[in-house]
């Protein structure tokens, strides 16, 4: 990695889902990134991921430290949920309300779940609400109100605010927000849906850099922002680029570095498009995509190939091997990642995969 280019690698913190974080320029050829579903944790260790683990920072603690504990028991010298780094500061801020936390500051209930991460309520925008929507005022947000609190809590306890909210993308929170009238609005009503993109932006922006200024007091520096476009196979290519690329465009400008979680999905249809998107630091996308041509087309930008759980417990160790030699060949370096593994996934298939990843790497390197 130059000096010159900025890149964010995949990090997947206990108990919650995938975010970025910036990489360091050491990262290996093909870089595995390891997470697992709250139920996996709670089949383990019986903890309670509803309210209370969102909402209280001091119970949260208690549980990522017995989480990283058993990460560490079981996955001994791998780098899984971040073990091999110290137990403080903890990171208590990234898997906080899922990735509700937007569509609440909007007032959408959240829905909490003992063995999985939280929802939103369907309490969708009307036509005219959606028309006379503004961003909400921070200031005064109670939801907004109580995160920051919890902020306040980590950085007395812990020095640092380490970690991330996951602010999701504006087509995800749309959702949140309109259901699947959004996606009637895109070809009906197109000004519809950009004031509603409008705002969503606003409030994302607004969001994270206030955090962002907290963490930095606290000598945390988060100068970059990560996009989830886990709907973007939803809608065309043509949809995409007319009504929200502005937007992701609008925070690599304003971020300086950006992340685009692209999900599973092939990102052929998009992938030129993302590709134009100012500071693009991180670009995700399925196995099914040409990766060859993402790589040229995204060349500066680390790139990961999402791996997905179900292919690691069903395919064959040779079908993974043959993946992984693909994604050598065609794609890296970048990261693999197999997140939101279930309970029942034998610890043995991770090491495989693990060491399978391991032995690309050692032979790269011998090259």
């Amino acid at each position: 990695m130059s000096q010159d280019t900025r890149q964010l690698i995949s990090y997947i913190s206990p108990g919650a889902s995938a975010t970025r974080r910036p990489a360091t320029g050491n990262e290996p050829f093909v870089r595995p990134e390891i997470g697992f579903t709250p139920n996996w944790y709670r089949t383990s260790l019986g903890i309670d991921f509803g309210r209370r683990w969102h909402t209280e920072p001091a119970y949260r603690r208690e549980t990522i430290i017995a989480m990283r504990s058993e990460l560490k028991r079981r996955f001994g010298n791998t780098t899984i949920g971040g073990i091999n780094r110290p137990d403080k500061p903890v990171d208590l801020l990234t898997g906080t309300y899922g990735c509700s936390g937007v569509a609440a500051i909007y007032g959408i209930p959240i829905i909490y779940y003992e063995d999985n991460w939280p929802n939103c309520e369907h309490q969708y925008l009307g036509d005219n609400e959606v028309d006379n929507l503004e961003p909400p005022a921070l200031d005064t947000n109670p939801f907004f109100e109580e995160l920051m609190a919890q902020v306040e809590w980590i950085a007395a306890h812990e020095g640092r605010v380490e970690g991330f909210i996951n602010f999701q993308g504006v087509l995800n929170n749309a959702y949140r927000l309109r259901g699947e009238k959004l996606f009637y609005d895109m070809i009906e009503a197109p000004q519809r849906c950009r004031h509603l993109f409008d705002c969503i932006c606003t409030t994302m922006t607004d969001a994270a850099k206030r955090l962002h200024k907290r963490q930095l007091e606290s000598g945390v520096k988060i100068d970059y922002f990560t996009v989830s476009n886990c709907l973007v196979n939803m809608i065309s290519p043509e949809q995409y680029r007319d009504l929200l690329l502005p937007f992701d465009r609008r925070m690599g400008e304003e971020f300086g570095c950006i992340g685009i979680h692209n999900c599973a999905w092939n990102a052929d249809p998009y992938v030129y498009d993302y590709a134009t998107i100012p500071q693009l630091g991180y670009i995700d996308m399925g196995l099914e995509t040409n990766l060859l041509r993402a790589k040229e087309v995204c060349s500066s930008a680390r790139r990961a190939v999402m791996y997905t759980p179900k292919d690691l417990v069903n395919n064959s160790l040779e079908t993974i091997r043959a993946d992984m030699e693909r994604v050598a060949r065609d794609y890296a370096p970048c990261d693999v990642v197999v997140g939101d593994i279930e309970a029942g996934t034998p610890d043995e298939r991770i090491m495989a995969f693990l060491e399978l990843c391991s032995e690309i790497n050692c032979r790269t390197e011998n090259l």
